[in-house]
């Protein structure tokens, strides 16, 4: 990397930590009341959260007699409000991702080891209780990355990642413009908050909400980042779709069917040529409780349609099923769950057996090394929740993945074929995954998380790869320097 990437990268880091700094140590400032009074004021207006490292302080010399002043119950806001008027706000948030890999393409000697960088300013005009509108601005850069390139999904110069209006109320709501999609757990539509450029739509979305039924209709096209271009949608791709939800179908459970079309350009197809495709997606998601704080959740979805003269026929389900001990220290909750994703059988006889994830935030979604995607797999998961504190979430998890389909290809998260056998003969075992999570959220304004994944080759990779181990982890911080809260946890949910 040139020395001025090298100086750009020192400098926005810099500058972030900076600003943190400064208004941390006011931050402390404003948390050293001038009596008690204000103290005990100033405690009650905080969240219920407990604070990470709090101590009462001495008694003034002469007054060892006097109580000591109350504890904030959490740290002081890290930020200043983005509140500026009742009808206007802005929002200020910068992410930064420390993250590294060896044995990428499970190859010796392919290794990395990064900085990504995020900055968004989201501004939000509320011009009646009816009528809202939102911008946000984007700016995400890779720095000192040498393997691979640093295009998409790492870096999308200063760009609009939102621009929308919203009209409507609790019953009915319609937005327009560039926005977010997010349904579900996000196994088949969601932000993709994870990566660094993230995913948006232009289009159209209604919600109506009926209790205890709410539905939601859309007509999208995704946006193609352009990492030095304006980001657009179109060229040919469309997304329509129809999700519902009712918490009255099964007791302690939400139950969504769904309904989703996709149109795009520019596939290959088996029989030779390009084509577009014009595919439904079918499907429904129901999660619950059952008794002794067990939960289950399972999403099934089918697909038919047609890419010119090839036949689109394929399937995936999810099922998990998880236990809570409340009562225990740390409150862990273990859990095993399976995935499913069909596969192509044959590749030249027009029919299109391999599952389309569509437009999935899939991280961690199958294994934190994100290797492995929803498409031709079978997928093995068994791991453990722990909320030793009411600041600190930790996990851990063991995979196992085979492939739906030996004469198909293993596609990683992002949807990219990794390996294939054509003729089927290397096996269907891919390998192990061990994954660590820990995520910590110091206040409502800053989270550090941090995570570990390594996978081990099974027959398929070791025959169809050179087989090495591959391994990532990666240290990430989210400040909000100007608003309320981080993104969400793990980039997902």
């Amino acid at each position: 990397m040139s020395d001025r990437f090298r100086s750009l990268s020192a400098l926005r880091w810099l500058a972030a930590a900076a600003l943190l700094s400064a208004i941390d140590g006011a931050a402390l400032a404003a948390q050293q009341p001038a009596q008690t009074g204000a103290s005990q004021a100033s405690a009650a207006q905080q969240p219920s959260a407990q604070p990470i490292c709090a101590q009462s302080p001495p008694a003034p010399v002469g007054q060892q007699g006097t109580s000591p002043a109350p504890r904030a119950a959490t740290p002081a806001p890290l930020g200043p409000s983005g509140q500026i008027t009742k009808w206007f706000s802005v929002r200020g948030e910068f992410r930064g991702r420390l993250e590294g890999f060896s044995g990428g393409a499970y190859k010796p000697d392919n290794s990395d080891g990064y900085v990504l960088d995020r900055f968004r300013i989201s501004v939000t005009a509320t011009a009646s209780p009816v009528a809202k509108f939102v911008v946000q601005l984007q700016d995400a850069r890779a720095f000192d990355k040498t393997t691979g390139g640093t295009a998409v999904p790492f870096r999308d110069t200063l760009d609009l990642r939102m621009a929308y209006g919203e009209f409507g109320g609790a019953r009915n709501m319609v937005r327009a413009g560039r926005q977010e999609l997010t349904f579900g757990e996000q196994r088949l539509i969601g932000h993709l908050n994870w990566v660094n450029d993230a995913r948006s739509f232009d289009g159209v979305r209604a919600t109506m909400t009926r209790a205890p039924f709410k539905f939601d209709v859309f007509a999208t096209s995704v946006v193609t980042i352009q990492p030095d271009a304006f980001d657009k949608s179109g060229n040919g791709n469309r997304l329509y779709g129809f999700y519902g939800s009712t918490t009255k179908a099964i007791p302690k459970a939400t139950v969504e069917p769904y309904l989703f079309y996709r149109q795009s350009a520019g596939l290959k197809l088996e029989t030779g040529g390009l084509g577009i495709i014009k595919q439904a997606t079918m499907g429904t998601r129901v999660a619950g409780k059952l008794p002794r704080d067990f939960d289950y959740g399972t999403e099934m979805a089918a697909q038919t349609g047609s890419v010119a003269t090839d036949d689109v026929r394929a399937w995936a389900g999810h099922w998990v099923t998880g236990k809570s001990f409340m009562n225990a220290p740390a409150k862990p909750r273990s859990f095993v769950e399976f995935n499913y994703a069909s596969g192509d059988r044959d590749p030249k006889d027009g029919i299109r057996g391999t599952f389309d994830q569509l437009y999935p935030t899939g991280h961690d979604k199958l294994g934190l090394a994100d290797q492995v995607g929803w498409k031709n797999v079978e997928h093995l998961r068994g791991g453990i929740e722990l909320k030793p504190k009411a600041q600190w979430a930790l996990s851990g998890s063991y995979h196992s993945f085979w492939l739906a389909s030996a004469t198909d290809a293993l596609y990683a998260a992002s949807g990219a074929s990794v390996a294939r056998s054509v003729a089927g003969t290397a096996g269907r075992f891919v390998g192990q995954e061990l994954d660590a999570q820990a995520v910590h959220t110091y206040s409502p304004q800053l989270q550090i998380a941090g995570g570990y994944a390594r996978l081990l080759p099974g027959e398929f990779l070791k025959n169809t790869t050179p087989g090495r181990p591959y391994q990532s982890s990666y240290v990430m911080v989210t400040y909000v320097f100007l608003g309320d809260k981080p993104a969400a946890p793990r980039g997902q949910k």
